[in-house]
């Protein structure tokens, strides 16, 4: 596939998100040392605070979001560029009365998803130690859909 509409590809919602949908506009199979993803976060939705292992490179097609970066809370919107090493706590919301869109590059590595508190929570769950990174239980690596299918962890996307 050397060139393909990103119309054809099909938008899956993401399970940890609230409001988010992912495309894999690149994956494994095309490119072998790097994945391109968009994601599109309506209104109001987003990601809660969490971690991957792999740095994630990102480009903002539309719209405006609060992305907290370890420590920073940053706003971004269309044409910035966002990069986010391995390993540091992430989060976004999507603010404004527009869709929240952006394109992610993240190496073609072993990668673990860590989610660090549940959405709209302050405090990170009950028994979690080191302010909330902890890896999580098998129950935790499968998340239930809206449509009762379940989804592993590390599909969960951002």
């Amino acid at each position: 596939m050397p060139a393909c509409s990103s119309r054809s590809i099909p938008a899956e919602k993401v399970p940890a998100g609230t409001g988010t949908r992912r495309q894999v506009l690149i994956g494994p199979d095309q490119g072998p040392n790097f994945a391109l993803r968009k994601f599109i976060m309506e209104p109001g939705g987003g990601m809660p605070l969490h971690t991957n292992e792999v740095e994630h490179e990102q480009y903002v097609l539309a719209g405006r979001a609060r992305v907290v970066i370890g420590e920073d809370v940053l706003e971004v919107e269309k044409d910035d560029v966002v990069f986010i090493p391995g390993g540091v706590p992430h989060s976004y919301e999507s603010i404004g009365d527009e869709a929240f869109e952006f394109l992610c590059v993240v190496p073609n590595l072993p990668d673990q998803t860590r989610i660090l508190s549940d959405p709209g929570s302050e405090t990170p769950p009950e028994g979690a130690a080191d302010g909330g990174l902890r890896s999580p239980t098998d129950d935790e690596l499968r998340v239930p859909t809206d449509d009762g299918l379940v989804v592993p962890e590390d599909e969960l996307g951002c």
